[in-house]
């Protein structure tokens, strides 16, 4: 498992110093996902040359392009990917829609847009494939929380059968929680808000989101990004890796309850970490931790990324 040799710079852009660079040559998963298995978080960043990063943006990652992400699917054996914009493209999709339309169908995507969007601009992302948009409420990533122009966005997206994606953090959901409360559409929580692994699986902090979903039918979570919440990390045991376990109990209980609303990524290309770079077939044969039987896993790979992103069945 050797780490790519990106390179730092790619059309004038310089990765941020410290990040690495995501593995090409994952290691070939032990689990087999199901036939039309979906990897439902991924991303795409640049080639900078070509779609260049945000003015704004908080990071620079290394260029990670559709080619690059369509291979990573076929050798992990899923049929599909949800490619979700990132912060670093700010609200310039072009990346996001050129990988759309690479994709021959087999991708649909997650777009950021401002609040002066059009309608004529929400078709074209509709007919490249987006079918909802992503807000951002971790405040290192961000410079403000975007409360005011998400009622205003989401008016607008509504008629189109779009979602909502929000990402933020534990300690945050208290004072956000009415605010996500009241939006009508549905709302996909990305990373199950985050949690503090390091806490109790059945304390407060965590039960609190456990309610978030029970008295909010219409929000959905993606149980991914183990690498970024673990702090037991993926270590060795018995010369085989034991990855993630303490990020287990969190997942698997979501997956448990609410069975046909829960999704799973890769989360590739792995943005903004500097600690260590996860396998991505590691990350696959996590799955069966979290999702232990084959009707689980076939709901939370196949039929519920399915129904939100491909209802019309094609």
């Amino acid at each position: 498992m050797s780490t790519m040799a990106h390179g730092d710079t790619s059309g004038g852009f310089e990765k941020s110093p410290g990040w690495l660079d995501w593995y090409d040559g994952p290691s070939t998963p032990t689990f087999r996902v199901p036939a039309g298995a979906v990897d439902a978080h991924c991303h795409v960043f640049g080639p900078g040359e070509q779609f260049p990063y945000a003015p704004e943006r908080k990071y620079t990652p290394c260029d990670a392009s559709a080619e690059q992400l369509f291979a990573l699917r076929d050798r992990l054996g899923f049929e599909r990917n949800v490619i979700v914009q990132a912060t670093c493209h700010g609200a310039d999709n072009r990346a996001l829609v050129d990988a759309l339309q690479r994709s021959e169908g087999r991708a649909r995507g997650v777009a950021t847009v401002r609040r002066d969007v059009t309608g004529e601009e929400l078709a074209e992302l509709h007919a490249a494939g987006v079918r909802g948009v992503r807000f951002n409420f971790v405040k290192r990533l961000v410079d403000r929380v975007p409360t005011d122009s998400l009622d205003e966005i989401v008016a607008k997206i509504a008629p189109l059968g779009w979602h909502v994606v929000i990402y933020f953090e534990a300690e945050d959901l208290p004072e956000l929680y009415e605010f996500f409360s009241a939006i009508p559409t549905d709302l996909v929580v990305d990373h199950m808000g985050r949690p503090d692994v390091t806490k109790d699986p059945d304390g407060p902090e965590f039960e609190l989101f456990l309610r978030f979903m029970r008295e909010n039918p219409n929000v959905w979570t993606k149980v991914s990004c183990p690498e970024r919440l673990s702090s037991s990390g993926p270590r060795a045991l018995d010369g085989e890796q034991n990855a993630y376990t303490d990020v287990v109990p969190f997942a698997r209980r979501v997956v448990e309850e609410f069975p046909d609303r829960v999704l799973w990524g890769t989360d590739w290309p792995h943005p903004n970490l500097k600690d260590h770079m996860p396998d991505d077939g590691l990350l696959v044969d996590f799955i069966p931790h979290i999702a232990p039987t084959p009707e689980l896993q076939h709901k939370l790979l196949v039929d519920n990324p399915t129904r939100l992103y491909w209802p019309e069945g094609v």
